[in-house]
C-alpha cells in the first residue's frame, strides 16, 4: 500500500517545547494532497504495581479537555532521555515517586495516526522503593495519586470513568498479569 504514497514535501507550520505541525504534499497516482501532521518524539506511559498488588494511577487536570481525569504516569521523551526506559524512569519518580526494579515492555502503538506520528511506549513497573516524589509544572503538583486493587479496576472498567486510551491499555494489561514481579 505505501509503495503508491510518498511524502514529496515537507513544511514546518509550528514549533513549541514539545512538538512541532508540519504540512507535508504526499504524491499519489492519484494526485497529490496535503495532510498537517503533528510530529511529536513519543512518549511513554508506566503501569506501576506496588507489592500489595495495586496499580498506582493519577487524577490529573489536563487543559485540552479542561477536566481532571484518571491516567497512568506518563510523559513525553525528552532529547536527555535518549530513550524510552530512561524517560518512563523519570516518569515514574517525578509523578509517583518510586524507582522500579523491575521492567517490562507491554506494547508500543500509535496515539493517533490520522494526525500525529507520536508514538506511545507503554511499560510495566514493579519492585518499588519510595524516593521523594519531584512533579513538574502546576498540574503535577497538584495531581493526586491513587492506588486501586484489581476488583477497584475491574469496577472502574465496568464505568464510565475511563476517557483516557493509554489508561485503558494499562490497566487491561494489569487485569491480565496475574503474576507481577
Amino acid at each position: 500500500m505505501s509503495d503508491s504514497f510518498g511524502i514529496s514535501r515537507q513544511e514546518t507550520l509550528l514549533t513549541s517545547h514539545i512538538f512541532a505541525v508540519e504540512r507535508r504534499t504526499v504524491s499519489h497516482h492519484d494526485g497529490d494532497f496535503t495532510r498537517d501532521i503533528v510530529i511529536h518524539p513519543g512518549a511513554v506511559a508506566i503501569v506501576v504495581v506496588d507489592d500489595h498488588d495495586r496499580v498506582g494511577l493519577l487524577r490529573q487536570y489536563r487543559s485540552s479537555v479542561d477536566r481532571v481525569l484518571w491516567e497512568i504516569p506518563a510523559g513525553t521523551i525528552d532529547a536527555a532521555d535518549c530513550d524510552a526506559r530512561a524517560t518512563a524512569e523519570r516518569e515514574l519518580l517525578e509523578e509517583v515517586g518510586v524507582h522500579a526494579a523491575t521492567w517490562s515492555k507491554i506494547v508500543d502503538v500509535y496515539v493517533s495516526p490520522g494526525w500525529t506520528n507520536q508514538i506511545m511506549h507503554v511499560f510495566l513497573a514493579s519492585e518499588l522503593t519510595e524516593e521523594h516524589r519531584s512533579p513538574d509544572g502546576p498540574e503535577e503538583r497538584a495531581a493526586e495519586v491513587v492506588w486501586l486493587t484489581r476488583e477497584q479496576v475491574r469496577e472502574m472498567l465496568d464505568s464510565d470513568e475511563i476517557s483516557d486510551a493509554t489508561l485503558y491499555i494499562g490497566l487491561r494489561h494489569f487485569l491480565e498479569v496475574d503474576d507481577v514481579p
